[in-house]
């Protein structure tokens, strides 16, 4: 009997969780959920007796190896930089790793040694890196084989909220991380577009918005997102002369985010001091300019923001209660972990509110002498706030690729992500089972 243990049970993992317990009689596995957490854990494991929960503290090496040996493949929904540790004991006892996170450096250099060690350290099997890259080389590898050249590639991906939930003016709840949903973006992005190289660094990212248009769904903010350019060699678009990858958000989001990150309350880096004797309209004070006369917190606010008082980005800035003389309720905290405990009591996702999932592709390219465009576009709502589409598609993929690498269909080694056929081809058969399906249109052009 196989044995897979999960490690981490947060907000991306119900559906995973689900589709192992599912499937765990018929090939002949259990599952182990570990998290810091054994209520959270035995609460994910609903009783199945397929599975068992424990409470497992990443930190404690002893423990967190103990469990690991036991493993025939270990699945981490940790956080990204929680990993590496993990990985390095997967390579050490020789056992397959799958993870929905991006390749850090540190992972990439694992690939010789796990190769010799004969397991598959699988990360980027999610969303979005995921379903994203699948798709992609779907479409990419049937072009290439058609003998087709492409020039441009556009990939945007959102994790919104479903239109009959969305009873914010922000149109934005969070279903998954929220400490990452303030953080997104740090950093700059990179992409080509016509030959030309394109930096954006982040205290512009949020003003360098396209407006995308997804069928049937509406019209998004859409911002660049990380490096693009690095994906050129590994989708085999070397030459490619246009490829960015970004984000959608609710047409209008974007301006007013720009107003938090202008102001400074999306850092990290420090603590306010004194932050117990703070309201929000005097941490928000702190961060403006002196005051001239006798203005408001609001006219000053649309000052900084060079906007007018009535401008729908500060009508949302204040929706957040930003401006309100309330008590922080911290004691020590950065901004961004200020504006985190703030909104994460407005972006609540309702026990019976749906999120929902938008992820388009824009393809461009010439065959036989013609142009031709091609948009794909995902769209799925989740269930309730438990089974959302973010842990559907998060999730979902990597229990399949889990599935694969057990059963000996995946044969690939060393440190990999989900571009290659024999991986992408049967987690996109089977995700189309489960209603994750993609709607291509495709065009001639002129």
């Amino acid at each position: 009997m196989k044995k897979i243990l999960l490690i981490g049970a947060g907000r991306s993992s119900s559906s995973l969780i689900a589709y192992l317990l599912e499937h765990a009689k018929t090939e002949n596995w259990t599952l182990t959920i570990a998290d810091i957490s054994k209520e959270n854990a035995n609460a994910k494991l609903g009783g199945d007796p397929s599975g068992n929960a424990i409470a497992l503290d990443i930190h404690n090496s002893v423990a967190t190896t103990a469990e690991i040996e036991k493993a025939d493949l270990v699945l981490s929904m940790l956080p990204a930089h929680m990993h590496i540790s993990v990985a390095r004991e997967c390579v050490r006892l020789k056992k397959h790793l799958v993870t929905a996170s991006y390749v850090s450096a540190e992972m990439q250099e694992l690939d010789a040694a796990a190769t010799s060690a004969g397991i598959i350290l699988l990360n980027e099997c999610g969303l979005d890196p995921g379903i994203d890259h699948m798709s992609a080389m779907e479409v990419i590898d049937r072009v290439h084989k058609e003998g087709g050249k492409i020039s441009s590639f556009k990939s945007y991906t959102g994790g919104l909220v479903a239109p009959e939930s969305n009873d914010n003016p922000w149109g934005y709840k969070f279903s998954w991380n929220p400490r990452n949903v303030i953080l997104a973006g740090q950093g700059t992005a990179c992409y080509i577009e016509e030959g030309n190289y394109k930096y954006v660094p982040y205290n512009r990212l949020f003003t360098h918005v396209d407006k995308i248009a997804v069928k049937g769904i509406g019209t998004f903010d859409g911002y660049p997102n990380r490096d693009s350019l690095s994906y050129r060699k590994i989708y085999q678009l070397d030459n490619i002369q246009t490829m960015l990858r970004g984000t959608l958000r609710q047409d209008g989001f974007c301006k007013a985010w720009n107003i938090f990150v202008q102001l400074g309350l999306t850092d990290d880096s420090y603590k306010i001091e004194d932050a117990s004797k703070l309201s929000y309209a005097s941490l928000l004070e702190a961060f403006l300019p002196t005051a001239k006369g006798n203005q408001s917190l609001r006219k000053r606010l649309a000052d900084f923001a060079g906007l007018a008082e009535e401008d729908e980005a500060i009508k949302l800035i204040e929706w957040t209660g930003i401006l309100e003389d309330k008590a922080l309720g911290v004691t020590k905290a950065s901004p961004a972990e200020i504006l985190q405990s703030l909104l994460e009591k407005k972006w609540i996702l309702r026990k019976e509110d749906k999120d929902m999932i938008v992820m388009q592709h824009d393809f461009e390219y010439e065959m036989e002498n013609k142009k031709f465009r091609q948009k794909s576009s995902l769209v799925v709502k989740g269930d309730d706030s438990v089974y959302t589409a973010m842990a559907k598609t998060v999730g979902l993929p990597a229990a399949i690729a889990t599935r694969l690498i057990l059963s000996g269909k995946i044969q690939s080694r060393g440190v990999q992500i989900p571009v290659g056929k024999e991986i992408y081809f049967p987690v996109l058969q089977e995700l189309e089972k489960s209603g994750i399906k993609f709607v291509h249109q495709l065009e001639e052009r002129s």
